[in-house]
C-alpha cells in the first residue's frame, strides 16, 4: 500500500511541473518572442527606477560584458 501511494505520489508531482513546450506553428512562434520582448523591457524598465548602488541593481539589472 506504502508502495503505491509513493507511486502515485511521485508520478502526480511530474503532472505539475511547469513545462512549455516549444512552438510548433509560425504563431507560437511569434507569442514566444513578443513574451521575451515584453519581459526583457519590463526588466529593463524597473531597473531604470532602481538605484545603481545596490545589490539588487547588480544581481538583476547588470549584464555579461556590463563594466562593473
Amino acid at each position: 500500500m506504502t508502495l503505491i501511494a509513493a507511486i502515485a505520489l511521485g508520478t502526480g508531482a511530474c503532472a505539475f511541473q511547469p513545462y512549455e513546450a516549444m512552438p510548433t506553428t509560425p504563431t507560437q512562434w511569434q507569442r514566444r518572442q513578443d513574451e521575451i520582448v515584453r519581459r526583457e523591457e519590463e526588466r529593463s524598465r524597473l531597473c531604470q527606477m532602481m538605484n545603481k548602488d545596490t545589490d539588487r541593481y547588480r544581481r538583476d539589472c547588470r549584464r555579461p560584458g556590463d563594466a562593473r
